[in-house]
């Protein structure tokens, strides 16, 4: 991996991080792994990381906010060291949990610093300096987002690949070996916690016939099983609201 490739991942980082690529789905592992594998040139292994990482992060939701873990850092850090460290992707999850932990403590410096520009702003504002007012709204948050974001996720991503191959030689295979365990089990936890999110006590007989359709059925390409769901899920609207309305119709 060269530097500019490092900087680009950090910069694209940032972009996602900050929502500021509006109306796209910035914010998921799988988009940013797309923006990975181009900038790698290798999209095929970046998907496949990027969707091992996305099982576990389909029931994160953010209450007022403030997020539970950060899966759009552990997934520019945790894809781009599996690519170039040759990584498997159940390996690649475990690295990308606790990186998404420390996701969550560098929001928090960006909030702490950013609450100083405002009060600058404020203090620019009562001087009636406009000028100040725009260097602490856009020059200010902007150089901190360097500082926080892009130049730390730049370096990361740049020395993680090498640091990680000079660690992962004196590790023992079995511990190799519980990570891939571990790392095969919490999509399971992701699934998990997207059913308690959405899950209705009507639709679990649907996941279950999903989930072990799957697993025994292996000739079924992807999408023709995403569009069978699709089907099965008009279906179940459709009788299921004519029922409702004869019901009202009924009282």
């Amino acid at each position: 991996m060269t530097i500019l490739q490092a900087i680009i991942l950090g910069v694209l980082f940032c972009f996602c991080r900050m929502g500021i690529l509006y109306s796209w789905p910035k914010n998921i592992p799988l988009f940013g792994a797309l923006l990975i594998g181009i900038v790698l040139g290798d999209i095929p292994q970046a998907m496949i990381v990027g969707a091992a990482i996305q099982a576990i992060y389909m029931g994160v939701i953010q209450p007022g906010g403030n997020i539970p873990t950060d899966q759009v850092l552990a997934t520019f850090v945790a894809v781009p060291i599996a690519i170039e460290s040759n990584l498997d992707p159940a390996v690649a999850v475990t690295l990308a949990v606790p990186v998404g932990l420390l996701g969550v403590l560098i929001d928090y410096v960006r909030r702490t610093v950013n609450a100083a520009w405002v009060h600058m702003a404020d203090t620019s504002a009562e001087k009636a300096d406009a000028g100040g007012v725009m260097r602490a709204h856009m020059l200010y948050p902007t150089l901190s987002l360097i500082l926080i974001y892009i130049i730390p996720v730049a370096i990361a991503i740049y020395l993680g690949p090498n640091a990680v191959e000079s660690f992962m030689d004196y590790i023992p295979k079995w511990i190799m070996d519980g990570l891939k365990v571990a790392g095969s089990l919490l999509p399971a936890l992701g699934f998990a916690i997207t059913i308690s999110v959405i899950g209705k006590r009507g639709l679990i007989p649907y996941f279950i016939f999903g989930f072990f359709f799957f697993q025994y059925v292996s000739d079924i390409n992807m999408i023709a099983l995403a569009l069978f769901g699709m089907f099965l899920a008009f279906l179940h609207i459709t009788f299921t609201k004519n029922k409702a309305n004869g019901e009202e119709g009924a009282i």
